[in-house]
């Protein structure tokens, strides 16, 4: 029954088609494979294969759909899970080829998130996700979609019912559509809500220097975040274990604080759906100053994981800002040749344990650079008597020496550009580079 979307232990073939001109990647599967997984399937086949069109009434092509159907009656299969977006059409004409159930990689993806959702923001997030999914889906997937005669149930005379609820009545079809769009309205309408008050939420943290972590699912966000706050954040070794955002406040140097942001983590091809539905969550990645990319080093698909995750920034209007890449479970290395292979293609990045705790000191310290503004080594001559620059260079910079002459101070200081200008309100001072 198509009302039956949720995968649960069932045995699965999965289906992966991948035009020609698109990719290389050795197993365009693994994610699927993955995602197949944490939605509770059993794998029992994988079809992997490169097309040079898609076929507009399968998608694969009515061969290889008879192709698939033999596999699946030979491993006893009960779900066809594609690694791709099938249109309903497609989907349709593709279970009455295969004879069960055929689901793509949204809908996957979305009855995942539906048994991660635990906030009621993150619940009605994947609701209206699913519905507008699901509505132009509506056609022939349920059995019932037969002309409703009235509350009799018949057109006929003798039909039982009141007067005025005879005839020929409306078709089920336009009942459901009706029903969704209404609920989709006040879902909407629902998340406005909240979407106000988070938008509220941000804009009273201006002034604030905000950090995001983003990155691919699984990737080691939340362990991150909780390795630099003590945040609590819910962690768990499997893909979307957290969707809602968290922020929470990091002191990086006596009084400079920051705040610092978890968000739901990034696949492949992430549903449009979703990043509508999300868009008050991503807010947090769209106004940070400064996004952490977590990429879990230690994977294989390191490489790729981390251009992906990438494409979804660029979709979320992120490409542009500042970025610190992060090799995180640098310490559970399984190829030296791979990671050596990853520091090569982003030589800037900074390899770190999160669960160990290994360079997360130096961590602190590149991104103290970037909260300052980049480093400068001053030296500054000011009246001996002056306590209130002395007092600033102490709360607000790394005083390296400081000698007096009579009635000066010589002080030789290393702070963050971003403070220069505050220093122009102490006066009169001299301020000359350090070289």
């Amino acid at each position: 029954m198509r009302d039956n979307i949720v995968v649960k232990r069932e045995r699965a073939v999965l289906v992966g088609a991948i035009l020609k001109s698109e990719s290389d990647h050795d197993d365009e599967l693994a994610e699927l494979t993955a995602l197949s997984e944490s939605a509770g399937a059993i794998i029992v086949d994988r079809i992997q294969q490169r097309i040079t069109s898609i076929n507009p009434s399968t998608f694969i092509g009515k061969g290889k759909a008879e192709m698939v159907k033999q596999r699946v009656k030979k491993n006893e299969a009960d779900v066809v899970i594609f690694d791709n977006d099938l249109s309903p059409g497609q989907i349709r004409t593709l279970e009455s080829i295969i004879e069960i159930k055929v689901v793509d990689r949204s809908e996957l993806i979305l009855d995942i998130f539906a048994s991660r959702a635990q906030t009621k923001q993150a619940k009605l997030q994947v609701e209206l996700a699913q519905l507008e999914y699901t509505y132009p889906r509506l056609t022939r997937m349920w059995s019932h979609l037969d002309t409703v005669t009235g509350a009799a149930g018949g057109p006929s005379a003798g039909a039982v019912g009141a007067i005025g609820t005879r005839g020929p009545g409306e078709k089920q079809l336009e009942i459901d559509r009706r029903l969704v769009n209404k609920r989709i309205t006040e879902l909407k309408r629902e998340l406005a809500g909240i979407d106000k008050r988070i938008v509220r939420e941000v804009d009273a943290r201006k002034g604030l220097f905000k950090i995001c972590l983003v990155g691919y699912t699984n990737a080691g966000k939340s362990t991150l975040m909780n390795a630099l706050t003590d945040a609590g954040v819910y962690v768990e070794d499997r893909l979307f274990a957290t969707l809602d955002t968290r922020t929470r406040q990091w002191v990086l140097d006596g009084a400079k604080k920051v705040l610092i942001s978890d968000t739901v983590g990034f696949v492949k091809n992430l549903p449009h759906q979703l990043i509508a539905s999300f868009k008050a969550t991503l807010e947090e990645a769209i106004n940070a100053d400064l996004l952490l990319h977590v990429v879990d080093v230690s994977n294989e698909d390191a490489e790729y994981q981390a251009q992906n995750a990438q494409k979804v920034l660029e979709e979320i209007k992120c490409a542009g800002k500042q970025t610190l890449m992060l090799f995180n479970k640098s310490d559970v290395v399984r190829s030296q040749s791979h990671f050596e292979f990853m520091q090569t293609l982003y030589p800037d990045a900074i390899c770190i344990s999160a669960r160990a705790g290994w360079n997360l000191d130096m961590l602190k310290a590149k991104v103290l650079e970037i909260y300052n503004g980049g480093i400068a080594y001053l030296r500054i001559t000011a009246s001996a008597g002056d306590g209130k620059i002395q007092s600033y260079l102490k709360s607000h910079a790394n005083i390296l020496r400081q000698e007096y002459f009579d009635s000066t101070v010589v002080m030789d200081v290393k702070l963050g550009k971003s403070i220069l200008t505050d220093l122009k309100r102490f006066s009169p001072i001299q301020i000359e580079e350090l070289h």
